[in-house]
């Protein structure tokens, strides 16, 4: 009997060590010479039903291809977790990638505006309350028929620059740095992306459209109402690039950079919030989401969801350049155009980025 016992924690430690190794090789991500093009506006998805929690689309990389589009998805969440979206950020040099992982809280994204809740900061998309997730019909496209659990809190962000860029740092990155609660985040228990969600990028990669050299950064497939779902009822295509796409001087092999040695700058960004001491972890029975708690509700919002708009609201950003406060109390489905920005401070010159061109600011729309 002892034996028996034994063996099972033995086992069990070895698991777990597998699935730290697992996830820790994830969080070291990828290291490229050339940056991501800016983000595609889309229009949002509904929510297919209860307990779904919204994942923005990214661009990945391929050795071979180079960038391509990831698109949006609804996932199905773990009870009491949280997702923290992936990034790309500059350091020592590259652009390198930060994995996203769930977690009790939204960590630090690198002050990307994704929109669809996630600003740039925290997420205010929707809560857990005890067992079950309710979501925010302010900024989420749910419809009561098919989910009850939801509010309306409408948005507000002050001193704001708002853009598509998809990285952070460098020349024309978002400037943005891990608050002193984002850091503590970082350090809490994290599980790494659900195997839908490793097998809906698997399946993106594998469409050429996908890539930015076809799409020229505006995928026809840009969100889906499933992950791993691609059919026509499921996908939604991107109204527009976020920006003039220009292509990149070098090839994507040209382009790739070998994993950064530990130490390197780029080494010690990409691991935060990654699963360093991994523990299992049991979701809370209860959270209060504490990154709500810095948004005003200043008016509430129509109670129906007919004509809604996708919501990609502006990111926080720490920009001392950004000209003041640009505040904002609406939004429209296309984020404003792009905003330049100084370079954040690094060991060697940035590369250009080759999408620069900002894009015309398009009206109010409706779903399409």
């Amino acid at each position: 009997m002892k034996g028996s016992v034994a063996r099972w924690m033995i086992l069990s430690v070895i698991v777990l060590a597998f699935s730290a190794a697992s996830f820790g090789q994830i969080a070291v991500g990828i290291s490229v010479r050339i940056g991501p093009p800016a983000l595609p506006v889309y229009a949002q998805p509904i929510c297919p039903g209860p307990g779904y929690l919204w994942t923005p689309g990214y661009w990945a990389w391929n050795d071979d291809g180079g960038y391509y589009w990831v698109p949006g998805t609804w996932v199905v969440a773990p009870v009491g977790m949280l997702w923290t979206p992936g990034y790309w950020g500059w350091g020592g040099g590259f652009y390198a990638w930060h994995p996203g992982y769930w977690g009790p809280h939204v960590g630090f994204y690198g002050g990307i505006n994704y929109g669809f809740g996630y600003v740039g900061v925290g997420f205010v998309g929707g809560e857990w309350r005890g067992g079950g997730f309710y979501y925010n019909r302010s900024v989420t496209n749910v419809s009561v028929t098919n989910v009850t659990n939801v509010y309306n809190k409408t948005v507000v962000v002050n001193n704001t620059t708002v853009n598509n860029v998809s990285y952070n740092g460098g020349t024309g990155g978002v400037l943005a740095h891990p608050s002193a609660q984002e850091e503590a985040y970082s350090r809490e228990q994290h599980t790494a992306p659900l195997p839908v969600q490793a097998q809906h990028a698997q399946l993106a990669a594998k469409n050429r459209q996908n890539f930015a050299s076809v799409n020229q950064g505006r995928p026809a497939i840009a969100a889906t109402a499933k992950p791993a779902d691609f059919s026509s009822h499921s996908v939604v295509a991107a109204r527009a690039s976020g920006a003039a796409y220009h292509p990149p001087a070098m090839s994507p092999r040209e382009a790739r950079v070998a994993s950064p040695p530990a130490g390197h700058p780029a080494a010690s960004n990409a691991n935060r919030g990654n699963n360093e001491g991994f523990r299992p972890f049991t979701p809370p029975a209860k959270s209060n989401n504490s990154n709500n708690s810095n948004w005003n509700n200043n008016h509430g919002n129509n109670q129906n969801n007919e004509g809604f708009h996708s919501f990609n609201p502006p990111a926080k950003s720490n920009n001392p350049n950004s000209g003041g406060n640009n505040n904002q109390n609406h939004y429209n489905e296309s984020r404003p155009q792009n905003q330049p920005h100084q370079p954040a401070p690094h060991s060697s010159p940035p590369p250009q980025p080759h999408h620069q061109a900002p894009p015309p600011k398009e009206e109010h729309r409706g779903k399409g």
